[in-house]
């Protein structure tokens, strides 16, 4: 049963973005339409109810920590906020990037990963966690927004303006979602290390310094970024380049250390 919803979870989000490319690669000045749209997102939230349902049966309805489903986890959350943006805004474009990834992380969790046991947790390092993933999600959809930004800037620079730049939303309305994404990141990123104090047991100990520590600089970065924003009204490259410099230090917090533990070391996974 999981392997068959696997598959069609696989195939809703490549079946989506392919939908949501196609006119990408027209000719002239074809841009994606609500036509393409509407059928590609509908698929897709099929694929992220087909991914959640793959989730809540293979890990047990638990939450699962270990590598890969960790990865996969994030990858339907992040399907999941990508849909939820994408009704109010035109950002559509977006799932391009991020479906097809989804898929490839289910992919890898479901037939290539090794069977894990999730680790018992109270309801309080449940809330940490969950408010880790949110803020993890909404901050990785803000690095693909950056990307964006980035790929507008230098379109409009060299005056290049083919079907993918014009696929994208307005360069004011991406760089103004591009910093309420990270407004929420941050508040929940704070909430987590927030949390993290209160609930979770030496958080400075051996298996957590190195998450503590870089999560602490990934949040310094956002809250420098965020303040250079309000202070002095900073924006485009230097917006672009300190988001995707958040994000890389937030991934090797959150999934760094786990990948040296769990893949090269063969440790198990610690209790908090």
């Amino acid at each position: 049963m999981l392997p068959a919803l696997s598959i069609v979870a696989i195939a809703c989000y490549l079946l989506a973005s392919g939908l949501l490319a196609w006119p990408l690669f027209g000719r002239g000045t074809a841009t994606p339409s609500p036509a393409w749209q509407r059928p590609a997102l509908a698929i897709a939230m099929l694929a992220v109810l087909a991914h959640a349902g793959v989730l809540l049966g293979m890990h047990r309805g638990a939450l699962d920590l270990h590598f890969f489903a960790a990865l996969s986890l994030v990858a339907c959350v992040v399907s999941a906020l990508t849909l939820f943006v994408s009704l109010s805004r035109p950002v559509a474009a977006l799932g391009v990037v991020v479906f097809p990834l989804a898929a490839a992380l289910l992919a890898v969790d479901s037939f290539l990963a090794p069977p894990t046991i999730p680790v018992a947790m109270g309801w309080q390092i449940k809330l940490h966690v969950t408010v880790a993933l949110v803020a993890f999600s909404l901050l990785s959809i803000a690095a693909v927004l950056a990307i964006g930004l980035a790929v507008q800037e230098r379109g409009l620079r060299h005056r290049q303006f083919g079907p993918w730049l014009r696929a994208l939303p307005p360069l004011t309305l991406t760089e103004t979602l591009l910093f309420r994404m990270i407004g929420a990141g941050f508040a929940l990123l704070t909430l987590t290390l927030v949390t993290g104090a209160l609930f979770v047991g030496n958080l400075f100990g051996q298996h957590l310094v190195h998450k503590t520590v870089l999560s602490i600089v990934a949040w310094l970065v956002f809250g420098l970024l965020l303040y250079g924003r309000w202070k002095h009204g900073w924006r485009g490259r230097r917006a672009v380049n300190l988001t995707l410099i958040g994000m890389a230090v937030l991934v090797l917090a959150f999934f760094g250390s786990k990948f040296v533990l769990e893949l090269i070391l063969h440790r198990p996974l610690p209790r908090l």
